[in-house]
């Protein structure tokens, strides 16, 4: 594993809400980061059919176009009623003629998706949010940091932080859903905190413990 020896970093994304959880994230290390968003950068098409090559091709991108090391997520709703779905296109889902995303018809889509196949209880609604973070290096070399959380998809959408299918996703355990928790409860992991709660903070730990500490 490659430790990250700098404390400027870009941040592989033009997702806002992705760039303020991953700016909220890594505030207390001391970082300088810059989105690609802020800088202009291209979005690459995310060719891959798993999250882990999504987050490769967007810290890549970055990584290159800036010449420094880039920190990238591909995240997702895994719903195990809908055989996985949206998974790596939980995006896609809310994409509109018009090239803009709304959530609101996503989260709509997903639950007539479920209608459908008969998952109307709470024990058939399955799913959990993955989160894959790559930190990437100008010169090629990736490391991969995949967090999970377990829980069940709601209806009807309940809360508005957050961003995305948050409003339905209650996590296990809980019985709020990530809509309607704080940015605080939902993704605040700090430097010795036993534990994180979001996918995503799950796997910003993992890359702490892999590539900033000694």
């Amino acid at each position: 594993m490659r430790k990250l020896d700098t404390k400027t970093i870009v941040v592989a994304s033009h997702n806002a809400g992705k760039i303020r959880e991953i700016q909220d994230l890594i505030g207390p290390f001391g970082f300088t980061a810059k989105s690609a968003a802020e800088l202009n950068f291209i979005e690459p098409d995310e060719t891959g059919t798993t999250f882990e090559e999504n987050a490769k091709i967007k810290a890549l991108a970055s990584s290159q176009a800036s010449g420094l090391p880039a920190l990238s997520d591909d995240s997702g709703l895994v719903i195990d009623a809908l055989g996985g779905d949206p998974g790596v296109y939980t995006a896609n889902w809310a994409e509109t003629a018009d090239g803009t995303r709304d959530f609101a018809m996503a989260m709509q889509k997903v639950e007539t998706a479920l209608e459908k196949a008969g998952a109307t209880s709470p024990e058939s609604r399955t799913a959990r949010f993955v989160s894959v973070l790559c930190l990437a290096w100008p010169d090629g070399h990736t490391e991969l940091f995949r967090g999970d959380v377990e829980g069940t998809v709601v209806w009807p959408p309940r809360g508005t932080q957050g961003f995305g299918y948050d409003p339905v996703f209650k996590p296990e355990g809980y019985e709020t859903t990530f809509g309607e928790m704080s940015a605080e409860e939902k993704h605040g992991w700090k430097p010795g905190d036993p534990e994180a709660l979001s996918h995503r903070a799950r796997a910003f730990k993992i890359f702490v413990e892999t590539c900033l500490e000694a």
